[in-house]
């Protein structure tokens, strides 16, 4: 019950902020985000929900590329 009602508000609040026209409200949909995917895990896992299970992986690799690229500012590197 717990994880079912962390996985609707960490849901709504990111992708409500992903639609937020403010870039500085934007960045904090992947946080919340990936504060769900703990939880859709162990759902998917105690629920024998394999398909649910394997998509979880894509999802946390989707916030994780929005986490990289709303707070981590790109390498210069030396040449441009």
């Amino acid at each position: 019950m717990i994880d079912q009602v962390a996985i609707a508000i960490t849901g709504v609040v990111a992708i409500w902020l992903s639609q937020d026209k403010r870039e500085n409200f934007r960045k904090y949909a992947s946080i919340f985000g990936l504060a769900g995917q703990p939880f859709w895990f162990y759902s998917a896992f105690s629920a024998e929900q394999w398909g649910i299970l394997l998509l979880t992986f894509f999802y946390t690799a989707a916030w994780f590329k929005g986490l990289k690229n709303h707070w981590f500012k790109p390498s210069t590197g030396l040449c441009k």
